[in-house]
């Protein structure tokens, strides 16, 4: 929130301003990554281990007045390393359209496949 100024003069940094998501726009936070990952068999993949194109899951936080089918609260799958980043009082986290969301994991049964989390 620095380098942002009015006619009058710079704002207050310690200001707190609400965000609102614009139009597609989805406002996503990522887990917390301790580094080393377990498998489902118990092994341990070190956080330095190469992966290809590996999908993220995340937690939206705000959505835009045109998003459809993701609501606040809802565990999205995409791809982090294609979006946005934007820190906002020191933690990081993604913006992105709703079409680069690859699933929704939600509480809602309507239209699932079958598998949980």
């Amino acid at each position: 929130m620095t380098d942002v100024s009015e006619p009058n003069g710079p704002l207050e940094t310690d200001t707190k301003l609400e965000i609102q998501m614009l139009h597609d726009r989805v406002l996503v936070r990522l887990p917390s990554e301790d580094g080393e990952r377990r498998s489902t068999g118990g092994i341990v993949i070190p956080a330095t281990a190469q992966v290809a194109k590996r999908l993220s899951w995340g937690t939206v936080l705000g959505v835009g007045s045109n998003v459809r089918n993701v609501s606040v609260r809802d565990r999205v799958l995409f791809n982090a390393e294609e979006q946005l980043e934007v820190e906002i009082q020191g933690e990081a986290y993604l913006v992105m359209r709703e079409r680069d969301i690859h699933a929704v994991a939600s509480e809602r049964t309507e239209h699932g496949t079958g598998l949980y989390l």
